[in-house]
């Protein structure tokens, strides 16, 4: 007996350190299976984070100080030697043989403490039905880019269902409270209740078990949740069955907003906020330590309440239940507010520069007051198409941050898109910068980038991408939100300036030189016929070659209508049907580009009649519509829009049909009345809650030499 016992605690140094990597060997399983067998793991023992990279014989050597810089340098492996890569957008994870060697170990330190992902709006943009099959894709790929802090923003609704019951609210109340499976963000910043609602207790139990698992599997990754906080957000009637002081918070656009128990009030705020951490522990852990919540988001009324005792009465609340927790704010308009930081503890909060791209409050603020904050990237909002990534401001600006009075309070980078289905090089640009002493050379390393993602150099496709860099992913100095819009996709109107309300048409960009560095890239498709990320960043380009045109194709039909050229207006007019059926076709060869793919996605996380029906509700709503009910409030309609074949043939060309139908009459001088596209759209969700069979694919190649001649 005692000879067993002295082999095991021989043994037992070797097993612990085998099992801090078992994470990361079980994702390399998964998505490299043909290399999995040939990595080694050791332990790295240094004051900063990193990892060194060699090879030995036929194994690769992977020395890091944790799981999550042992994920980044299985990344680095597969990037910068087997030129292989996973995205949004596609994989290319194809076996290589036989493994590169490395001829000298690369050593790689980690300069900045945190790589941060997603936004509150990601979680409804992209993540609103994630099953765990997605969900173990996405953290590979977080892990993989080296993501080590990483909100989750889904199973608030079991910890407020508790907190509710306990508080003595009945079901119908709570599900008054609790929005449907694609609006929780806005719910959970603040914003809105009950909309998409009610989310069966079904659902509720089974987000909850997929976030308990999710933070399983981040444990293993080296990646730390942020989950919400309490930071006073309580039903809007709960001002009905208390006495607390409740400061009401008012609209939203045409939404009410939950109401804020004001933090000072510390009887009561301690109270509800102890029950609310309490079910949190319960349900998701003692271990946490990261915790996100921003009172009075986007206009929320501060009621005269002194912010800086409001704060601290947070953060301590906080600290009380989850000792030397750290409070994440977003940086966002002018929040967090400066009365509110001076009064916390430094030493534990963590500021987010959300909208990086576009805005440098981190100088402006002095450091957010001397705060800890990380520099983010949006990208999109509502997760609406196009091209686009500032990609030179990105390297400059980071590097800037680092280089200037304030780095000491510059503790990492991260992404924050509002939806990260697309421009994958900007997302693992920004994230790779975190791993970077120096400032990175963009063209070098988008070279490497390109050389990855499609899995072989070519000249052409290197070609075009350094045209790329100088059109569609060049750093103009605007607060653009996000990509430029498609026209085709507007409510129909002579004057269109943007699709969304806060978005806009305009291109900044020199569009005939991008088509004719899309032509080039196309000139490669005999050579990538076997890679899927060729495939689908071709769909992606040639879609934007022709929403460029169409904005050309609308100014005529204008001029057309107002000189009363009949001719030559059913000539435009027949060109931009066109243009969006060919929209259409074109994303169809994709199963990425397709409306039934996400509305299967929806009905798959459902488990019930109930949960299905109400998932593709949410899901048409959320990517036309929107929502609220009131046409004086109409500001989100086609915020979250999407091109996608099926919506292109069946909702924005129906509209225009509409339209065009309208104009061509009111050119002949008959009468028309205005159409009322706010319930028609809304009539058109209600009549789509099917899934459609798809048409047969086009020919891709033959389908671009057509449009890309």
């Amino acid at each position: 007996m005692k000879k067993y016992n002295l082999f095991f605690f021989l043994l037992l140094p070797a097993m612990l350190m085998a099992g801090e990597f078992d994470g990361v060997q079980l994702l390399a399983q998964r998505r490299v299976p043909w290399l999995a067998a040939s990595l080694q793991f050791k332990k790295l023992t240094q004051p900063k984070e990193g990892f060194i990279l060699s090879t030995a014989g036929h194994k690769v050597v992977i020395q890091a100080t944790g799981p999550n810089a042992a994920a980044m340098a299985l990344n680095w492996y597969l990037k910068y030697y087997c030129h292989r890569s996973m995205s949004h957008m596609g994989d290319n994870l194809a076996p290589v043989s036989p493994l590169p060697a490395i001829s000298a170990p690369v050593k790689i330190d980690q300069p900045l403490q945190y790589r941060y992902a997603l936004n509150y709006c990601t979680y409804n943009y992209t993540m609103s039905f994630y099953t765990w099959e997605d969900w173990e894709r996405e953290l590979d790929w977080m892990a993989l880019n080296g993501v080590n802090l990483m909100l989750v923003a889904n199973g608030s609704e079991a910890v407020w269902q508790q907190v509710l019951k306990r508080l003595g609210y009945t079901d119908t109340a709570i599900n008054n409270y609790i929005t449907g499976p694609a609006y929780n963000a806005w719910w959970l910043m603040g914003n809105i209740q009950g909309w998409g609602g009610p989310m069966p207790p079904s659902q509720i139990e089974s987000r909850k078990k997929l976030v308990q698992k999710m933070l399983t599997r981040m444990r293993k990754l080296g990646i730390e949740p942020v989950m919400p906080a309490f930071y006073g957000m309580v039903p809007s009637d709960l001002k009905n069955i208390t006495t607390a002081r409740i400061i009401k918070q008012g609209t939203w656009g045409a939404f009410t907003r939950p109401d804020i128990l004001d933090p000072t009030d510390d009887t009561a705020f301690n109270r509800i906020g102890g029950i609310f951490y309490e079910e949190t522990k319960k349900l998701y852990g003692a271990d946490l330590r990261f915790f996100s919540g921003d009172p009075f988001h986007e206009g929320g009324h501060t009621g005269g309440v002194d912010l800086g005792k409001a704060g601290a009465g947070i953060q301590q609340l906080m600290m009380k239940h989850f000792q030397g927790s750290i409070w994440v704010l977003q940086g966002w308009q002018d929040n967090p507010k400066t009365e509110m930081l001076t009064a916390l503890d430094k030493s534990h909060i963590l500021v987010q520069e959300l909208f990086g791209e576009a805005t440098n409050n981190w100088e402006l603020r002095k450091g957010y007051e001397g705060s800890p904050f990380i520099w983010c990237i949006v990208n999109n909002f509502g997760e609406r198409p196009g091209i686009f990534g500032k990609l030179q401001r990105y390297a400059d600006e980071t590097n800037r941050a680092r280089n200037s009075e304030f780095a000491p309070y510059m503790q990492g980078v991260g992404i924050m898109p509002e939806g990260i289905n697309n421009n994958p090089i900007a997302f693992e640009f920004t994230l790779e910068l975190g791993w970077n002493k120096e400032k990175v050379d963009l063209e070098k390393w988008t070279e490497r980038y390109v050389r990855s993602r499609y899995g072989k150099a070519h000249k052409d496709i290197s070609a075009a991408w350094n045209v790329f860099l100088r059109t569609v992913y060049q750093s103009i100095s605007s607060r653009q939100e996000g990509p430029p819009e498609n026209i085709l996709c507007a409510r129909p109107s002579l004057q269109i300036k943007s699709v969304s309300s806060w978005g806009s048409v305009k291109k900044t960009y020199d569009i005939a030189l991008f088509e004719k560095a899309v032509k080039l890239f196309a000139k490669a498709a005999p050579d990538m016929k076997n890679s899927r990320t060729y495939r689908i960043d071709l769909i992606n380009f040639a879609r934007q070659v022709i929403a460029n045109e169409a904005d050309t194709v609308h100014a005529r039909m204008v001029t057309a209508f107002h000189a009363k050229d009949e001719q030559a207006f059913q000539q435009q007019t027949k060109r931009f049907l066109h243009l969006i059926d060919v929209t259409d076709t074109l994303l169809n060869t994709d199963p990425f580009f397709r409306l039934s793919t996400y509305q299967r996605q929806s009905l798959r996380a459902g488990n019930t009649k109930q949960e299905k029906e109400n998932n593709l509700l949410n899901l048409m709503m959320l990517t036309t519509y929107w929502g609220e009910n009131n046409p004086a409030e109409d500001y989100l309609h086609e915020y979250a829009y999407k091109e996608w074949s099926g919506l292109m043939s069946s909702f924005y060309r129906t509209r225009w049909v509409m339209y065009f139908d309208q104009l061509s009459k009111q050119m002949k001088g008959a009468g028309t009345e205005k159409i009322d596209f706010f319930h028609w759209e809304r009539d058109w969700v209600k009549q789509h809650l099917t899934v459609p069979a798809d048409p047969a694919p086009a020919n891709l190649e033959k389908l671009c030499s057509r449009l890309l001649p």
